[in-house]
């Protein structure tokens, strides 16, 4: 469409070059767009970030391959500027899309070199290691969330330097903010969108969105940092990410390259109209995002500038991993291209995303990653099977297997197994390799999982809910796989049965910390769980084949499911371990393989390594709306 309007040849359409945007030399500044249609560019400098004081403007010249660029003296470091661009004789002022740095709203360019602006011993900072998917735990965490309440005890609250302070607890002196995070065990924070999105003001500390509304992809979020006006968002995010890797913690990134927040005033649709986004056979603009517009990443200039954003992210910022928003919207080819710069740039990325989209994309099936598209790619997916199994459905009152209903148990035992496939159990799977399956209960869309209890068992009352949370907190971080989980999650995190937040307010998706008092129990049961599963890599094998070999289900009674890992599976100090779940209200008696002593490290209200009591028999009696774990004792301690 896009070629017919403006009648310019396909082989035209592509810059190779890595200095489109600012780039700073020694003696100059330079600045340099890719727009083929335009007629002229001019860029103007102004003293301010509300352009109230312009200082001067600069006329680019055409330069190679449909680029327009200049030279600025180094006096105008530290100032704004917007692009005045002619295209099709409309004329626009918009700041570019390979922006680095903006001012307040977004609305003017801000002139700075983010590789000179880091904090201390920034240049030691290191990414975080994994031998494979299968040994994150990832927590998935709004920003402003984290810290906006104020029994946080956090000062900087819904800023990225509240992620800085080391030391700060609840009105009761139980720990919150990052020192919440250590002491959970989790090995990832999934941070929901921190580039520069469009639907909030930075200067209105009330204003709230999740942030899925992009507007600039390769600059840090205005809202969150101390001054929108200047550099410090880009010293903030930087600070957030060293502090989190000193703590071990790496640092996820929801990324969102199906649509834009605005479509006709976006700054792609102004520099080149038509090219950046997909069509319908009507002309009208393509809608699988459900947001008005859908990206056209299969372009080549498209493409290279998502793989361009996600590299600078890994080398600018050094985040570890990057979630990837209705990603079956982006084409097979880009995520492929994107998987193989990512690994080449750190062997550790984690790389994962939606298998859908909201509406059908204008993409061929075989150009889209849908669930099972991925194997052998290096790119999981997030496993909905597992998550309705167990839960049934997200926002209504369907149930699932740990609300005890009945026929679940095949769906358990293919989540269980990392969704690799069984056959000879006519468990057909979806993945090659289990760190390929993101296992999950619930995440900031729809309803959190206790209120998804509270609103599919309206009779239950709260111990029996709290154990049935406790059950899906026992099979998701004892299956194979990778698992991930909602912030606050760990303290029953409430939205007030809100089913989607985005835009609801701090009042409803804060991290209310007084919770973690009130259900400090079930903190410790989730946080001894995390403990077990990091220590024991038995519930993280890496391969299907020992899988196969070493993990065999159990018979079990009725609607329950059992499982042994046995064999030292993946070098395991435990030899023999068995997984039994009973999400009935009545007790339920399990044989075991052998007559032997067995140690109990999680029941019904307590989870870790150590044992909790030792039993020396071929059968146990599991309580009701239960996850037990336990391991053949007398192998390791003597007994």
């Amino acid at each position: 469409m896009f070629n017919q309007n403006l009648n310019i040849k396909p082989a035209k359409l592509y810059y190779a070059g890595d200095d489109l945007g600012l780039t700073f030399s020694q003696d100059s500044i330079n600045y340099k767009i890719w727009s083929p249609p335009a007629q002229s560019a001019v860029i103007e400098i102004y003293a301010d970030d509300r352009g109230l004081n312009k200082m001067a403007e600069y006329k680019m010249q055409p330069a190679l391959s449909d680029t327009w660029e200049t030279k600025l003296p180094h006096k105008f470091y530290g100032k704004y500027y917007q692009l005045r661009l002619k295209v099709h004789r409309r004329e626009y002022n918009f700041v570019d899309p390979w922006a680095k740095a903006v001012g307040t709203n977004s609305e003017y360019g801000l002139i700075v070199d983010p590789s000179r602006v880091y904090p201390p011993t920034w240049t030691h900072d290191k990414k975080v290691e994994l031998e494979d998917p299968v040994d994150a735990v990832i927590y998935e965490l709004h920003v402003k969330d984290f810290s906006a309440s104020k029994e946080s005890g956090i000062r900087h609250q819904g800023k990225y330097t509240a992620f800085t302070e080391r030391h700060s607890i609840n009105r009761e002196g139980m720990l919150t903010g990052i020192a919440h995070l250590k002491e959970l065990g989790v090995t990832h924070v999934h941070l929901l969108p921190v580039y520069d999105f469009a639907s909030v003001d930075d200067t209105d500390p009330d204003d709230y969105n999740w942030g899925y509304d992009p507007l600039y992809y390769m600059v840090p979020e205005g809202s969150y940092a101390s001054d929108p006006a200047n550099e410090s968002r880009i010293y903030e995010f930087k600070k957030m990410v060293k502090t989190l890797h000193s703590y071990g913690i790496g640092v996820v990134m929801d990324v969102v390259y199906n649509h834009t927040y605005h479509t006709q005033n976006s700054p792609f649709q102004k520099i080149f109209p038509n090219y950046f986004y997909r069509f319908t056979e009507d002309g009208k603009f393509a809608n699988a995002s459900g947001c008005g517009n859908e990206i056209a990443t299969e372009r080549e200039m498209m493409r290279k500038y998502i793989v361009d954003s996600l590299l600078y992210w890994s080398r600018e910022y050094h985040i570890d991993g990057f979630r990837f928003d209705l990603m079956s919207s982006i084409d097979r080819e880009t995520m492929l291209l994107a998987e193989h710069k990512l690994r080449k740039e750190n062997p550790s990325v984690l790389i994962y995303g939606e298998p859908w989209t909201a509406l059908e994309p204008q993409l061929q099936r075989y150009q889209q990653i849908r669930k099972g598209d991925q194997r052998g790619t290096g790119i999981s997916v997030f496993n909905d099977n597992f998550r309705n199994a167990l839960k049934g459905d997200s926002d209504g009152t369907g149930r699932g297997f740990i609300q005890g209903e009945i026929g679940l148990e095949r769906e358990i035992d293919e989540g269980v197994i990392g969704a690799i496939g069984l056959e000879e159990r006519r468990l057909y799977g979806f993945t090659l390799q289990p760190g390929e399956s993101i296992n999950y209960l619930d995440s900031h869309d729809n309803l959190t999982l206790w209120d998804k209890l509270a609103r599919s068992c309206p009779g239950a009352n709260e111990e029996q809910r709290q154990k049935m949370h406790k059950l899906g907190q026992v099979i998701l971080l004892t299956s194979q796989g990778v698992p991930f989980m909602q912030a606050g999650t760990e303290f029953l995190r409430t939205k007030f049965g809100d089913k989607n937040s985005f835009n609801s307010g701090i009042e409803i998706n804060e991290l209310k910390w007084e919770r973690k008092t009130t259900y400090r129990d079930h903190f410790n049961y989730v946080k001894g769980l995390i403990n077990l599963r990091s220590h024991h890599p038995a519930f993280r094998i890496r391969n299907r084949t020992e899988i196969k070999e070493k993990l065999h289900f159990i018979d079990s009674p009725f609607a329950t499911v059992g499982y042994g890992i046995f064999n030292n599976a993946n070098e395991d100090a435990w030899s023999t371990i068995l997984v039994l779940l009973n999400p009935s209200h009545e007790w339920k008696q399990f044989y075991l393989p052998e007559d032997r002593t067995w140690a109990i490290v999680v029941d019904d209200k307590e989870a870790g390594t150590e044992p909790i009591r030792f039993f020396y028999s071929h059968e146990v009696m599991v309580p009701p709306i239960t996850g037990m774990v336990i391991y053949a004792a007398d192998l390791v301690t003597g007994y």
